[in-house]
Formats: C-alpha cells, sequence, structure tokens
C-alpha cells in the first residue's frame, strides 16, 4: 500500500511540473503576440491613425480607439492569465491571487466590450462570418469575466474555478488564433488561406481559435466532477 500510494504521489507531482512547464511554455511563446500587440496599440492610441489598415482608418478614431485600447487590454490579458491559474500562488499568495484576479476579470470585460464595439460599428476584415465568429468570442469572454467573479462572491469554489479556467482558456485565445495560423503557414505555405480571410482554413480558424478549446475544457472538467 505504502508503495501505491508513494506512486501515486510520484504521479501527481510529476502531472504538476508537466503542466507547470506547459503553462511556461505557453506563456514564452505568446510573448512575440504580446509584444506585437503592445506596439500596435501604443502607436495609434496617442493620435490619428498612422496606417491607412481596417484596423487603423484615417478618420475613424472611435473604432480606431476601441481596436487599440482592445489590443493592449487583449496584451496584458494574454500576459497575466496563465500566471493566475498557477496553484501554487492560490495556495501560498491568496491575496494576490484574488487582486489579480479582478485585474484579469476588469482587462477581459474592457477586451471584449471593445472587440465587440469595433464589429458593431466597423465589422471585421472577413466579413459577415468572421463578424459571426469574432463577435460570440467576444461574448463568450465577457460571459466568463462576470460569472469567474460571481461564483468567488458566492464562495461556490467548484463553480469559481471551472469559469476561471473557461477565462484562461479564452484569454489565450487571440494568442491562438495567431499561433494557428504560423504554424499552418510553415508546414503548408499557406494553402486554404486568401487575404481577405475567406479561404477554407480561414472560415475554420475563426471557430477553431476557442471553440475546440471551450469543449476540450468542458470534457475535461466533466470527467473531474
Amino acid at each position: 500500500m505504502d508503495d501505491t500510494a508513494g506512486g501515486h504521489g510520484g504521479g501527481r507531482r510529476a502531472g504538476r511540473w508537466a503542466a507547470l512547464a506547459g503553462l511556461a511554455l505557453l506563456w514564452l511563446l505568446a510573448l512575440p503576440f504580446v509584444d506585437y500587440s503592445v506596439r500596435f496599440g501604443l502607436d495609434g492610441l496617442p493620435g490619428p491613425a498612422a496606417r491607412d489598415t481596417h484596423l487603423d482608418r484615417a478618420g475613424a478614431a472611435l473604432t480606431n480607439a476601441l481596436m487599440f485600447a482592445h489590443m493592449l487590454t487583449g496584451a496584458a490579458l494574454t500576459v497575466l492569465a496563465p500566471v493566475q491559474v498557477l496553484p501554487v500562488l492560490r495556495r501560498r499568495w491568496p491575496g494576490a491571487h484574488r487582486w489579480l484576479g479582478r485585474a484579469i476579470v476588469a482587462l477581459a470585460g474592457v477586451t471584449a466590450v471593445a472587440g465587440l464595439a469595433f464589429i458593431a460599428l466597423r465589422g471585421t476584415v472577413g466579413g459577415a462570418m468572421m463578424d459571426v465568429a469574432f463577435a460570440g468570442y467576444g461574448a463568450c469572454l465577457l460571459v466568463a469575466a462576470v460569472q469567474a467573479p460571481r461564483f468567488a462572491r458566492a464562495r461556490d469554489v467548484a463553480r469559481h474555478r471551472a469559469w476561471a479556467l473557461r477565462l484562461f482558456v479564452l484569454a489565450m485565445g487571440s494568442f491562438l488564433y495567431r499561433l494557428h495560423y504560423a504554424l499552418w503557414y510553415i508546414t503548408t505555405g499557406g494553402a486554404a488561406s486568401r487575404p481577405d480571410f475567406t479561404g477554407a482554413f480561414d472560415i475554420v480558424t475563426m471557430w477553431a481559435f476557442y471553440v475546440p478549446y471551450l469543449l476540450a475544457l468542458e470534457v475535461w472538467l466533466r470527467r473531474r466532477s
């Protein structure tokens, strides 16, 4: 029995270290995306659009500001979300865990609202399909940002953790979207992808950067319950 218990303990420790290594790798991979988002946002917030693109359009101060705010808060969200789900933070520094959680919820709320407002006012570069897919993502992010603190205040730990994990998955969504494209272009040269985002790969990826990950999380949560 002692050997079995020791084996289980070793397996749990190995699992924790594997999860920590995975989070660290995810965080490091996300840094180039974060750097781009911060630079894009900081370049645009002080004044009029410097680039005439769909995201940064001359003479469209409101929607430009929405996009720049979305990029900046999304970048901060991407950096902080992996830190928040570290078990050691919750165990050893519960106060820091709570305050970081509040910051993440606020960032997620601004990211979601700014993105949804941008879609409503200007639309996405990929047209109606991308509008629907990205609005769905924004709505999911906003709901998770509301539900996670709601259950924390109610002291419903199980539901709080479930919604916090959903929020984490969604917080990494923008990075995962770009990671999908990077891997696809490296391996296929951009097959089935078009500049106007109407290719088969583009359409699949509009949904695949968050829906499959949420579904996988739901399966995992149900198996643990």
